[in-house]
């Protein structure tokens, strides 16, 4: 068994050759590592150490890094499941509120305690489902989880490695369900359910019962893409209602869990980014043409993108953004999900955290973030 094997700091400083912002590389193995998908927050201990995935000795497992020393401490050591229900960490999520942290495994929803290193299920999957993205709510009480119907006797599908089947799938309507999982393994149940192919479900990083999720598909198909819903009422509503051929995505909560930021394209082409709050007031929108990519900001204040081959800063000036400024070039390749960018802030806002495969495997980085007027401009619009 590997579970607590330490392995040394594999930490790498520099900086960037263009922009002269100060990098950490987190890990540096001949396999793949990747933080979390960009809503799924992977800190703990303080914000002290942080999660990851890693495929090390032909496995994949979860693993945490000391961010002071790099000291890297092996959590899982699980045999490889076969698709559709594969093992992969993009999903796995912390509690806010104590050092444990979930993951599916199979058809089985796991907690793992960050200290002890204990393992437990606390919710299977009924046959005839597949596994989809989770988070747990603010105040670390529930994990709520997509689960979508499984149709892949009808479909091919392969969504982490090029959205095989991505279209067809949500035409094909499939019956899905959130469920609301007990994180002490006390039971579960389910708060909303459907026809349609539900996904991204994000709780509030303060509201203990309220989620966003979206009807999952090609964006400028799909009938609406961000709900909200309060797990204890059960009811969901529209989120940014838009208009026929208008498409709409990457949707996150800022920090205040009271505010969604998000990304799209009106029908005439005009690209445009915005923030919202749940009830549909605060809307506050602009066209927006330039690369965005995946987006994500702790506030309005400061937004990061990964369009391009560049990891991107825009400035909001009261009016509109500034920008784009370049953080530095991440040269990503995007091959599949574990490979994709994914940038997101650290809690205080000072360093950018983003997956990259620039050394020929994918790695973790940090890139501290300079003043804004200090960086130059991005030329690859």
């Amino acid at each position: 068994m590997s579970i607590g094997r330490k392995w040394p700091s594999e930490v790498k400083e520099f900086k960037d050759p263009e922009t002269g912002t100060r990098m950490r590389q987190l890990t540096n193995y001949r396999g793949h590592s990747h933080h979390f998908y960009f809503t799924n927050p992977g800190w703990y201990d303080e914000n002290r150490r942080l999660l990851f995935s890693s495929d090390r000795e032909n496995r994949t497992n979860l693993y945490s890094i000391e961010l002071a020393t790099g000291e890297i401490t092996q959590l899982t050591d699980l045999e490889p499941i076969a698709a559709p229900n594969e093992l992969d960490f993009i999903s796995a999520c912390v509690n806010p509120t104590r050092p444990e942290a979930y993951f599916w495994y199979g058809c089985e929803l796991m907690a793992i305690d960050l200290v002890s290193l204990d393992q437990r299920a606390i919710y299977r999957m009924p046959k005839g489902f597949l596994k989809n993205m989770i988070n747990c709510t603010a105040d670390g009480q529930y994990v709520c989880a997509a689960i979508n119907e499984d149709l892949t006797d009808k479909i091919h599908m392969d969504t982490l490695r090029g959205y095989v089947g991505f279209a067809e799938y949500s035409a094909a309507k499939p019956h899905c369900k959130i469920e609301v999982v007990a994180t002490d393994g006390s039971g579960s149940r389910t708060a909303w359910q459907e026809k349609c192919w539900i996904s991204h479900v994000n709780t509030s990083p303060t509201q203990p019962t309220l989620l966003t999720f979206c009807h999952e598909g090609p964006w400028v198909k799909v009938d609406h893409r961000i709900w909200g819903l309060d797990i204890n009422e059960g009811k969901p509503w529209k989120i940014r209602p838009y208009k026929e051929k208008e498409a709409v995505g990457h949707e996150y909560w800022y920090a205040d869990g009271e505010r969604i930021g998000f990304h799209g394209k009106y029908a005439d082409g005009r690209q445009f980014i915005g923030h919202i709050r749940l009830d549909n007031t605060d809307h506050v929108e602009m066209d927006f043409p330039h690369l965005t990519g995946h987006t994500h900001s702790n506030d309005e204040h400061l937004i990061v993108g990964d369009g391009g081959q560049v990891v991107r800063l825009w400035r909001w000036n009261g009016k509109d953004y500034d920008g784009p400024k370049m953080l530095c070039r991440h040269r990503g390749s995007f091959q599949t999900q574990q490979l994709h960018v994914h940038p997101r802030f650290t809690p205080d806002g000072k360093e950018v955290l983003f997956t990259s495969d620039m050394s020929g495997y994918g790695n973790v980085y940090l890139a501290e973030v300079p003043d804004f007027d200090s960086l130059p401009k991005v030329e690859e619009e």
